[in-house]
């Protein structure tokens, strides 16, 4: 069995694409993904699943959601060891100038095609910076995330990949849900 991080973008929203946590880890503990555990409103869900591959996982947790609410959510699956490796490897946390609350991590539904990395334009987004990870971009809002040009519209439509982000308090957060799962 496989253990998986199931990251939903844009649920729970301004009210926008209502999904309650309880009737979601119903949903997919009676189609079959079992020790299904929800942090937080905003679509963190681990599952464990026979499928090893994380972008199967995606898409079926996709096609259940479309099936059950009427409604498209894009969906990154990520494995246990792909989250500690985000987790370890965010070049930012080496700079002591850095608060933890500016830091991001856009997760990417799979590696960017190099030609599309080199359309992420850093002055664009200047003051904000980002490193390209692999399967993660690194995010610093050097104000605001709010009132930011990196946006996942901005990410997505640069790298032609999908994307959903968590701040860095969420990411800590689920690495040690994951390390809880296996006591």
């Amino acid at each position: 069995m496989y253990n998986h991080l199931v990251l939903l973008r844009g649920i729970n929203v301004s009210g926008q694409k209502l999904i309650k946590m309880e009737e979601l880890r119903n949903h997919l503990t009676d189609n079959g993904f079992q020790n299904v555990q929800t942090y937080i409103q905003s679509g963190n869900v681990f599952v464990t699943t026979a499928e090893a591959d994380p972008n199967v996982v995606e898409q079926q947790v996709a096609a259940l959601l479309l099936d059950k609410y009427g409604f498209q959510v894009t969906v990154v699956a990520i494995s246990e060891a792909g989250l500690k490796k985000v987790f370890t490897n965010n070049p930012f946390l080496a700079d002591a100038a850095i608060g933890l609350k500016q830091l991001y991590v856009a997760f990417l539904s799979e590696v960017p095609q190099q030609e599309n990395v080199g359309k992420l334009d850093a002055s664009f987004v200047h003051p904000d910076t980002f490193t390209m990870g692999d399967r993660a971009l690194y995010l610093c809002y050097h104000n605001n995330a709010g009132n930011s040009k990196m946006t996942n519209n901005w990410i997505e439509n640069r790298l032609k990949v999908t994307a959903t982000s968590r701040n860095w308090n969420t990411v800590t957060k689920l690495v040690a849900l994951f390390e809880a799962r296996k006591g």
